[in-house]
């Protein structure tokens, strides 16, 4: 049995630009002052990140929810960095749930570099930026918890 890994190139990039809504541009200030904010959805759901309209419903989300920035990973892929990427070692992309948060966030995780260290279920916390725009990126990425 072979015990080389697959691999292929990945794009996490989008060639366009947009205005962002009134939830979304509240869920970016949020970040810039280091607070992550979810959204009230259908059925009481909550929604991080936040969008403009219930994905089940199409109507229009309701008010915000404070969400402390740990969760833990739903599933997740190994890969080595790029320039553009957020991390300069060997990192996880992820989807990762929020704890009081019916959706996944997609982010970095941050094991150091030691792929072994990402698992389904780890209990993650958001590294923040020193310098906060408002932008995505304030949030440079998810780091284990530690006890």
């Amino acid at each position: 049995m072979s015990t080389e890994s697959l691999s292929a190139p990945y794009s996490t990039e989008f060639g366009f630009e947009r205005t962002v809504g009134p939830k979304i541009g509240v869920f970016l200030g949020g970040l810039r002052e280091g607070r992550l904010l979810g959204v009230r959805g259908s059925e009481e759901r909550v929604l991080c990140p936040v969008a403009e309209f219930d994905p089940v419903t199409a109507e229009e989300t309701g008010g915000f929810v404070e969400l402390d920035p740990v969760g833990a990973v739903h599933s997740f892929t190994w890969v080595e960095p790029r320039a553009q990427d957020p991390l300069d070692r060997p990192f996880g992309w992820a989807l990762i749930a929020i704890d009081g948060a019916d959706t996944c966030l997609f982010h970095a995780v941050d094991t150091g570099g030691d792929p072994a260290a990402l698992r389904t279920g780890l209990r993650v916390r958001a590294r923040w930026a020193d310098q906060r725009v408002g932008s995505i990126r304030d949030i440079v990425c998810f780091e284990p918890v530690t006890a």
